[in-house]
């Protein structure tokens, strides 16, 4: 099911999806059978892949997982544990990726929405001085794990290494909730993924039992700066599909988890 799951969501996904259809539809073009069909096909991969790398269509299929919880707000280290994180015994941070390039720091290695949670986790952890730091993430077999990537990241940011702990077993989301729940027996955890990602994780967090305070991190649709309608927010580029390429994935994961529900329903 773990697979199937995985392929499936893939060839869903943006690119996959526009380079099938283009594929088919030129297949159907040189066979010289269903030449319509084969126009229409290729139009369709094309049109999809435009309008996923639209900035204004991007930002609209994002936005609304962003906005479903509030960011924590700024604070001082040594300033009093804000309410909302009061009794948290763990930081959570949900792994987002890494290079397994040689020679670089661990921030560097890490990608954009892994070293966007590490550093809210890291930004967290300093103001509940009582909590551990926990990091998820398994690697590729024969390379260093991603929650060892996030743990050395941590390090270099300052943390003791004697308050982080390491899930390296999990291979999704779902899979880090319920150990996640084992490792926290019960007690509140401060969650940090990306804005994007929260609403999913939330939802297997609670199916889990996990009573946890949601941070989210690595914010993808916020505006351009300025005032006024600016022409580059109805621009094309590839920022823009991977935006869409977050938010389609995000989007199937709660179809999936909805579907699901129902049929254990």
């Amino acid at each position: 099911m773990f697979w199937l799951k995985k392929v499936i969501s893939y060839w869903l996904m943006p690119v996959p999806l526009s380079l099938a259809l283009l594929v088919l539809g030129l297949l159907h073009l040189a066979s010289g059978r269903r030449p319509r069909t084969g126009r229409r096909t290729v139009a369709c991969g094309v049109g999809l892949l435009l309008l996923f790398s639209n900035q204004f269509v991007s930002t609209h299929l994002v936005s609304p997982l962003e906005r479903q919880f509030a960011a924590i707000p700024e604070f001082s280290p040594g300033s009093p544990v804000p309410p909302s994180l009061a009794g948290c015994a763990l930081v959570v941070v949900l792994g987002g990726g890494n290079s397994e390039a040689a020679g670089i720091p661990a921030t560097s290695k890490l990608s954009p929405s892994a070293l966007g949670r590490i550093v809210e986790g890291v930004r967290i952890l300093a103001v509940v001085p009582d909590a551990k730091l926990l990091v998820t993430g398994p690697g590729a077999p024969g390379s260093p794990s991603h929650a060892s990537i996030l743990s050395k990241a941590a390090v270099s940011l300052g943390v003791d290494p004697r308050r982080i702990t390491l899930l390296e077993t999990a291979r999704d989301t779902e899979e880090e909730a319920w150990a996640i729940a084992r490792l926290s027996g019960g007690r509140r955890v401060a969650l940090v993924t990306s804005a994007w990602h929260m609403p999913r994780a939330a939802a297997l967090m609670r199916k889990a039992g996990v009573d946890f305070v949601a941070c989210p991190a690595d914010f993808v649709s916020a505006a351009p700066s300025g005032t006024g309608v600016a022409w580059r927010r109805f621009g094309f580029d590839t920022e823009s599909l991977s935006r869409s390429t977050y938010a389609v994935h995000e989007w199937i994961g709660l179809a999936w988890i909805n579907l699901k529900k129902a049929f254990n329903s």
